[in-house]
């Protein structure tokens, strides 16, 4: 089970409830958590099918991840990554009815399109981040305009870390810092645009969280300027995983629903402490 759980990169989930959570409160709609459980599936199966696309090289570069040690079986990681799509796409249309179920098809296709082909391209970070700010329009029902803005910020943040995802086996090279503080900076900026018009309650609340997903997020990419050895980009990949959290807080609370990005914000300690235990990356 321990193995399954690394596959599927687990704790890393705890980031993807609020994709869709920030779309609704764009989109001035109640949560569904059937959309937030899709979307999780989603996640989850993108990571079991990115161990499969990457076993090969994880033989070499990351003998300790599941496929390559012999804990599962590359067979059973094709086809977990399967009935996870399936399972959520199925999630997606019972909660989001036809809408819901055209949105997951498009999140489907670019996560197994990222997977198979695009991440190790030039386009690669850049349809990383069309992955997550499809996660957030999900959310959004009919009113995915609305919700533009948030799955920009969201799609900027995530362009971040796969930048910096590029980096976890060799060290990061002279200006991934700066390219990942780019984007976290423009998700910053991009998060308080998608509030700019509420009312002055929510749009305070959303500039205390952004003020904190800085604060979390900048340092950890920062540092790697001075120590770019394989290990911190790592850490920083973890850590800029969890900084989604706060981001799409912001997000929430952003469009009115306060005590919602409270709750939500109560998971980012919970997300580091089990991404201590279990891996994220």
């Amino acid at each position: 089970m321990r193995a399954l759980l690394e596959l599927v990169r687990a704790p890393a989930a705890l980031s993807v409830p609020g994709d869709t959570m920030a779309g609704a409160a764009a989109a001035g709609r109640r949560p569904a958590p059937g959309l937030a459980l899709a979307s999780v599936l989603m996640y989850w199966s993108g990571m079991a099918l990115n161990d499969w696309a990457d076993r090969e090289a994880d033989a070499v570069e990351r003998p300790e991840r599941p496929i390559p040690s012999g804990r599962v079986r590359p067979g059973a990681a094709l086809g977990l990554a399967a009935a996870l799509t399936g399972a959520g796409l199925a999630t997606a249309a019972l909660a989001g009815g036809r809408r819901g179920l055209t949105v997951a098809g498009l999140l489907a296709g670019a996560v197994w399109a990222y997977d198979l082909g695009l991440k190790r391209t030039a386009a690669g970070p850049a349809s990383m981040a069309a992955c997550r700010a499809l996660d957030v329009l999900l959310g959004a029902g009919e009113q995915a305009r609305a919700a533009v803005p948030a799955a920009l910020a969201i799609g900027a943040h995530t362009y971040g870390i796969s930048v910096l995802g590029r980096a976890e086996v060799t060290g990061a090279a002279p200006g991934t810092a700066e390219r990942a503080l780019v984007a976290s900076t423009a998700a910053a900026g991009l998060a308080a645009a998608s509030c700019v018009r509420n009312r002055a309650a929510a749009r305070a609340g959303a500039g205390v969280l952004i003020a904190g997903y800085l604060a979390f997020t900048l340092p950890i990419q920062a540092r790697l300027r001075t120590r770019p050895d394989p290990e911190n980009v790592r850490q920083a990949v973890r850590l800029s995983i969890l900084g989604l959290i706060p981001l799409q807080a912001a997000a929430v609370a952003g469009g009115g629903r306060v005590a919602t990005a409270g709750a939500l914000l109560c998971s980012l300690p919970l997300g580091r402490w089990l991404s201590s235990r279990l891996a994220t990356s």
